[in-house]
């Protein structure tokens, strides 16, 4: 696994992706429970698409993430079969 991100676009410097080595999620219960159940649709879709997977946005599957910073679930180039 990997954690990749970036700074707002809306600020200058550091447009580049950058590997992280921790990140801090600041949620609400409500969206905690709604992240978890797009992460298994996820997990399910991969597993059923396999390497044709590329990637999915949350806010593309949860209206209500429309505003928050994107978060992006992408295949891994070694995705194992479970």
């Amino acid at each position: 696994m990997q954690l990749l991100g970036r700074r707002d676009e809306s600020k200058p410097i550091g447009l580049m992706t950058s590997e992280l080595a921790e990140i801090s999620l600041v949620a609400s219960p409500s969206e905690l429970r709604a992240m978890v159940v797009f992460l298994n649709s996820v997990a399910d879709e991969m597993k059923r698409m396999g390497t044709t997977y590329d990637h999915v946005h949350l806010s593309d599957r949860h209206e209500t993430f429309e505003e928050s910073p994107r978060f992006v679930v992408f295949r891994s180039a070694t995705q194992e079969a479970s």
